[in-house]
C-alpha cells in the first residue's frame, strides 16, 4: 500500500521490490520501503536485493540509497540514468533474468546507449532464462521503436546453484518510444526451440528434444528445436539442462515457455528429460490458450512502454493478467499517474480473438516521456 506524505512514496514489505524501485527511476521519485521482512526469521534486504541495488547505482549517476541496520528500511532518491558500460556479478541466489527484466525497462531511457556484462546463473528453475528473455522480450522492443544494436548474447551458460554463466545486453536509447496497437494475434504458424546441457551428456538434449516434439508435432508440423551443449568454461561451474519453446504467429507475435532440470543438490528426485521435455511442451499449449498478443512474462514490460510511450493511444490485447502484472498498473498509477482502460473481450464480439481464455484489451495515452538526458549529434 501507498502513502502520499509530500513527494516521497512509502510502501510496506519487501515485495515487487524491484517494480518500486524501477519506477521510482524512471519517475525521478524518491520511495521509501518499510517493514522488509520484519518479522521473518531472516529478516531485511537479501543478497540478491542489496545486488540488484548495487546494479541500479551502477546505471544510474548521483543516486542516494539508505539501507538501515537491519535492512527493514529502504530509501531511494534515484540519479539520472546514465548507462553506458556496465559489469555486474549478480548474486546466485537468482538468475541473471532477474536482473535483465529490469535493465530491459530501463535501459531505453539512459543517457548513453547500454552495454551490459552480466554474471551469474543464466538458468534456473525460479527466474526466467535469458533464452526466453531474447526470444520473446526483444521481438516486442522492436514494436516500440527499439531495432539498432539490440541485441542479447549468452557468452558463456551457468546453471543453478554455481552459475559461472556471462550474458552481453546491448540496448539503443532513442528519444521516445512511438505508441503501438498490439490487437492482432493471429494464428500459430510455427514453433522453435532451445535445449541446453552444461556439464551432462550431449545425450541429454536429444532426449529432451525428442519428448518435446513428440506432444508438438500432433498439433502443428514446423517444428524445429535446436541442441546447446556447453562443456569446460562454457558450461559454467554445475550440471544442468532445459528447455525454451516459443510459438511464433502469423503476425509476428512470440509466446513461450521453459523449464529447466533441478538444481545440483536440491532435494526430491532427480530430473528426467524426457519429463522435462513433455513439461516444457504442456506449458507452451497452456500459454497458448491463455493466447494474447504479448506471453504473461512480458506483460508488465509492454504496459511500461505504452505508458511511457508517445501522447497518443496505444492498444494491446492480452490473455488473463498476472498477479505480477495486476500490481504493476497500481504502481504504473503510483508513479506516472497513468491509468488503463480495461475491457473483456466477448466472444461474439470477435471469435478469433476469444478462442482459449478471456481476452482483455488495455488501452492507454502516453506521458510522452522523452529522453532529455541523451546526447544530441
Amino acid at each position: 500500500m501507498a502513502s502520499h506524505h509530500s513527494h516521497v512514496l512509502t510502501y510496506e514489505g519487501g515485495n515487487f521490490l524491484r517494480q518500486r524501485l524501477g519506477l521510482a527511476t524512471l519517475s525521478s521519485r524518491p520511495v521509501k520501503i518499510k517493514k522488509i521482512r520484519h518479522k521473518d526469521a531472516n529478516p531485511g534486504v537479501q543478497d540478491f536485493e542489496a545486488s540488484f541495488i548495487r546494479l541500479l547505482d551502477k546505471i544510474t549517476n548521483g543516486s542516494r540509497i539508505e539501507v538501515n541496520e537491519t535492512g527493514t528500511t529502504v530509501y531511494y532518491q534515484p540519479g539520472l540514468l546514465h548507462g553506458g558500460q556496465i559489469e555486474h556479478d549478480c548474486n546466485e541466489q537468482r538468475a541473471v533474468g532477474y536482473y535483465l527484466e529490469a535493465l530491459v525497462c530501463l535501459a531505453p531511457f539512459t543517457k548513453a546507449p547500454l552495454h551490459a556484462t552480466l554474471r551469474g546463473v543464466t538458468n534456473d528453475q525460479v527466474d526466467v532464462s535469458v533464452d526466453y528473455l531474447k526470444a520473446t522480450c526483444l521481438p516486442l522492443l522492436q514494436l516500440f521503436g527499439l531495432i539498432a544494436n539490440l541485441d542479447l548474447k549468452i557468452t558463456k551458460r551457468g546453471a543453478a546453484p554455481g552459475g559461472g554463466g556471462e550474458v552481453v545486453f546491448t540496448c539503443p536509447n532513442p528519444r521516445k518510444l512511438r505508441p503501438v496497437k498490439i490487437t492482432d494475434f493471429g494464428k500459430i504458424k510455427r514453433i522453435r526451440g532451445w535445449a541446453f546441457a552444461t556439464r551432462v551428456s550431449p545425450q541429454t538434449a536429444n532426449r529432451v528434444v525428442e519428448s518435446a516434439r513428440g506432444v508438438l508435432n500432433r498439433c502443428l508440423t514446423d517444428v524445429y528445436i535446436y541442441s546447446d551443449h556447453r562443456k569446460g568454461p562454457q558450461g559454467g561451474k554445475s550440471p544442468g539442462f532445459g528447455l525454451t519453446l516459443v510459438a511464433e504467429t502469423t503476425t509476428g507475435m512470440m509466446l513461450g515457455s521453459e523449464v529447466v532440470s533441478r538444481p545440483q543438490g536440491s532435494e526430491g528426485n532427480p530430473t528426467v528429460p524426457e519429463d522435462l521435455g513433455r513439461g516444457a511442451a504442456k506449458l507452451l499449449l497452456e500459454e497458448i490458450y491463455r493466447g494474447g498478443c504479448v506471453d504473461s512474462v512480458n506483460q508488465s514490460v509492454a504496459l511500461l512502454f505504452m505508458a511511457l510511450g508517445d501522447q497518443d493511444v496505444s492498444k494491446v490485447v492480452l490473455g488473463p493478467l498476472s498477479p505480477y502484472t495486476i500490481q504493476f498498473l497500481r504502481h504504473l498509477q503510483d508513479f506516472f499517474k497513468v491509468m488503463f482502460k480495461i475491457e473483456t473481450l466477448k466472444p461474439d464480439e470477435d471469435s478469433e480473438h476469444c478462442t482459449g481464455a478471456e481476452k482483455i484489451h488495455l488501452t492507454c495515452i502516453g506521458v510522452g516521456y522523452t529522453n532529455l538526458s541523451k546526447k544530441t549529434s
